[in-house]
């Protein structure tokens, strides 16, 4: 109540209370006339020097994604290099480990046919010398043997051989005669 009273005393005297949220005519037109010279100053001088830095931000930006693009497809190529490096290693390397079994296989067989061989040859080296040695036992038991048929003869004829030819003769036929009993 109070505010209607200290409008009712500054009122004009025509009785109309003026509105105080409409300001007076002149306040509009100053108002308008600075507005327009802000507005203008901005558009002027304060619009372009933003474009200008905000257009060298873009700018900026577009050059850092295209480097990021470029480092991008730079790694995804040495990528792929190293993926193609690391199969054709492990394609070597399962070559390698082929060729070591094959080698590996080749040799295995080979000591097989030299242990073989080794064998074959300790076989035939055993029977030469049991071959040698029966040969050696059969002349000695023919050289003893004979001995004795010499000495038993001797006795049973009365008379030692003396002709040693004659003896050995008497001795051949006598083992002759043996083998021929035993086959």
């Amino acid at each position: 109540m109070m505010i209607t009273r200290i409008f009712a005393a500054t009122a004009p005297e025509g009785g109309e209370l003026p509105n105080p949220l409409l300001p007076a005519d002149y306040d509009i037109i100053w108002s308008s006339v600075i507005f327009v010279i802000l507005l203008t100053f901005f558009w002027i001088r304060v619009l372009p020097s933003f474009k200008k830095m905000l257009d060298e931000r873009a700018q900026a930006i577009e050059g850092r994604l295209a480097e990021a693009e470029a480092a991008q497809k730079a790694a995804e190529e040495r990528t792929a290099l190293v993926e193609a490096e690391q199969a054709q290693l492990r394609a070597e390397s399962s070559s390698i480990r082929e060729e070591a079994r094959s080698e590996g296989a080749a040799i295995l067989a080979e000591l097989k046919q030299q242990a073989a061989q080794d064998a074959e040859r300790m076989v035939e080296v055993t029977k030469a010398s049991l071959s040698a040695e029966r040969d050696a036992a059969s002349n000695a038991l023919r050289a003893e043997v004979g001995a004795l048929a010499i000495e038993l003869a001797s006795r049973i004829v009365g008379e030692k051989l003396k002709d040693d030819a004659v003896a050995n003769r008497v001795v051949d036929e006598f083992i002759s005669e043996l083998e021929g009993k035993k086959v």
